[in-house]
């Protein structure tokens, strides 16, 4: 496939394709047609039967090419699975519009310290577990780092302590390397009701870009546990727009990630 779409990457040589669909042609009538001098029309020619797009064949003292419709068949077909892929794939580019536009509103209202303080988010989830199987998923840090990143982010760094005072780290790299660290405590908790846990998102130079305060319930239901996570942000500093414009959609996908591990372990 790479060697037909580098064929093809070539203006000239898509002309020449173009042209050769029509009918089978000589070399002179297609650099007539391209405008090109015959030996250019006849080194494309030749870079195109490398590629097997075009086949030539004698006709009494002419040469004639004619195109090989499979191999574009087969570029067809393929391009039609990148646009099935990229169709199936749309959400995550209207998430990618969705933050940069939330980036924008959240960075003009970001005028002063303390802007965001006092915003308050709120998500909830039904899982398909019972409560103790998803309290695990918050309070054990191996299964913690198996659901709390984003799409393309990996955590490479967590401690949860499940208890008043206990310590909260939860650190990303994206895939370009760079890390997002977080850093708290946790407030209270009521196993396997209620956990209470304050983190603070740091900025590249380890500041405190903004704090969450975090209150997790689990509620049992019939299908199994409804989660509901309220979450007040204070501390907010000018340079936490970016941060507080991902909340919604971050948390978002993340209990997505939660809802969909413990669908599969069910």
């Amino acid at each position: 496939m790479e060697h037909i779409t580098s064929a093809l990457g070539d203006g000239a040589r898509w002309r020449i394709v173009e042209l050769l669909v029509e009918r089978p042609r000589a070399v002179g009538e297609l650099a007539e047609l391209t405008g090109l001098r015959q030996p250019q029309t006849t080194k494309h020619l030749q870079t195109l039967a490398r590629a097997g797009l075009v086949t030539v064949f004698p006709l009494g003292q002419r040469r004639v090419y004619a195109i090989e419709p499979a191999p574009l068949r087969e570029l067809a077909r393929r391009l039609d699975e990148l646009v099935e892929a990229a169709d199936a794939h749309q959400g995550e580019r209207d998430v990618i519009a969705r933050y940069r536009a939330a980036i924008e509103v959240e960075t003009a209202a970001a005028d002063q310290e303390r802007w965001a303080d006092g915003r308050a988010f709120a998500f909830e989830r039904t899982l398909a577990a019972p409560r103790e199987v998803v309290w695990r998923h918050w309070v054990d840090a191996d299964l913690l780092a198996s659901w709390w990143a984003p799409p393309s982010m990996a955590v490479v760094d967590r401690a949860f302590e499940p208890g008043p005072g206990g310590r909260v780290v939860l650190e990303y790299r994206d895939g370009d390397g760079q890390r997002y660290r977080s850093e708290g405590r946790v407030r209270d908790v009521a196993e396997p009701e209620r956990l209470a846990f304050d983190l603070s998102v740091l900025d590249a130079a380890g500041a405190v870009a903004f704090t969450g305060h975090y209150d997790l319930g689990l509620t049992t239901v019939s299908e199994g546990t409804r989660l509901r996570l309220d979450l007040t942000i204070t501390d907010t500093t000018v340079e936490s727009a970016p941060f507080i414009a991902g909340i919604e959609t971050g948390w978002g996908q993340v209990l997505d990630n939660l809802t969909d591990i413990i669908k599969e372990k069910s």
